[in-house]
């Protein structure tokens, strides 16, 4: 991925302007009514912010990271949506292994600023991404797939989808491959209604899905490699960045109710708890910054693959430590701010960002991580 500081630059304004002009102002309405941030998907399709990894700017993955926590400064749902189709781009341009479908889909997504939508999850798996139900069946025509999806972010909003599958019907639960299917090849039968407590604006029911498409629309590699080299790393890279913009937003509130408030023994008191608050602030940003930042080393020819069972140790924590610190960080906020922070008709209210950031956790379960993770730091010494 090729780059250039004025193109990161102009990037990052352009997504720092849409947030406070667009997605700021609606983010209260996207969270009351759980709708889709419509009005900022499209302000970022305007300014080619869908594309911005594959077409002719190409900005960097750093700039990406920052663009989300600037959404996420402002609305976390649409930062959550623009960081999750992100990855669905990342992965199909580092796997598409020259494939010329995918290399023609990937242009046409850019002109036409195609939003894609992920669906890993599958009713009857546990929660397990690495193990499917659903297959790649051959047909006359082509392929099809039926899969009943626990979850689907945005997904009666996307223009594509990218899904796992087995192989072939025949094929182990974990032999998976991902299938790339448009709108118009895909059927989606909403399966329940999406009102949480948090991340309302995702819009992530569950669904029967059915598609239908041509053998060209499968990624050759397996989706064990995809999730070890792309997938998971990016992913934990660009939610980590949302997270860490949901906690920052959430102590500029609790420091401006601060100033504002009386002073005195209880200022006093508030001014202590807000230095405890800023540092677990700064040790978030810290977390997250070495994050990326292994993922870009690591990404670099020549040096120590992302495939290695070190590697998924440090970004697995990377989720982890991630999820658990922007959380603290927003209940340390609340806790500045008192019952200011507490309702929701005060500059100062952090309720939505309390409660968004309460789904860090959940997004991969965090005890299903570290199930995965105690075996893995028995047979390696690199963490």
């Amino acid at each position: 991925m090729t780059t250039t500081v004025e193109g990161d630059t102009a990037f990052v304004e352009d997504v720092r302007r849409i947030a406070t002009e667009i997605a700021a102002p609606h983010a209260v309405d996207v969270d009351r009514e759980a709708r889709f941030p419509a009005e900022t998907i499209d302000a970022l399709r305007d300014c080619r912010a869908l594309s911005a990894a594959v077409d002719d700017r190409s900005v960097s993955l750093r700039a990406i990271a920052d663009a989300c926590a600037e959404l996420a400064r402002a609305c976390s749902s649409s930062a959550m949506i623009f960081a999750m189709h992100q990855i669905q781009v990342l992965t199909i341009a580092r796997h598409a292994d020259g494939a010329a479908w995918f290399g023609e889909y990937l242009r046409e997504a850019a002109g036409e600023q195609r939003l894609i939508a992920s669906i890993t999850s599958e009713i009857g798996t546990g929660g397990d991404m690495g193990s499917s139900i659903a297959a790649v069946t051959p047909t006359a025509a082509g392929c099809s797939f039926r899969k009943e999806a626990s979850t689907i972010s945005y997904g009666a909003f996307a223009d594509d989808y990218l899904t796992t599958l087995r192989r072939r019907p025949g094929a182990q639960p974990g032999d998976q491959v991902l299938a790339l299917s448009a709108r118009d090849q895909t059927h989606l039968e909403q399966l329940d209604a999406w009102d949480a407590l948090g991340m309302r604006g995702t819009c992530s029911p569950g669904f029967v899905v059915e598609a239908a498409f041509p053998p060209c629309q499968v990624l050759d590699v397996s989706f064990a490699q995809v999730c070890g080299e792309s997938m998971v790393p990016i992913s934990h890279v660009l939610w980590s960045h949302v997270w860490l913009g949901i906690a920052a937003e959430a102590f500029e509130r609790a420091r401006r109710y601060a100033r504002a408030s009386s002073r005195g023994a209880t200022q006093t008191g508030r001014t202590n708890a807000l230095s405890q608050v800023a540092a677990d602030l700064i040790q978030l940003r810290a977390t997250v910054a070495c994050g990326l930042d292994d993922f870009l080393a690591r990404d670099l020819p020549g040096r120590e693959p992302l495939s290695t069972v070190g590697a998924a140790l440090r970004f697995n924590n990377l989720k982890l430590a991630a999820s658990e610190q922007a959380s603290k960080v927003c209940h340390g906020a609340l806790r500045v701010c008192g019952m200011q922070g507490y309702r929701n008709d005060t500059p100062y209210s952090v309720g939505r960002h309390v409660r968004d950031a309460l789904s860090a956790a959940l997004m991969v379960a965090n005890d299903r991580i570290h199930a995965a993770d105690g075996p893995m730091l028995l047979v390696t010494k690199d963490i």
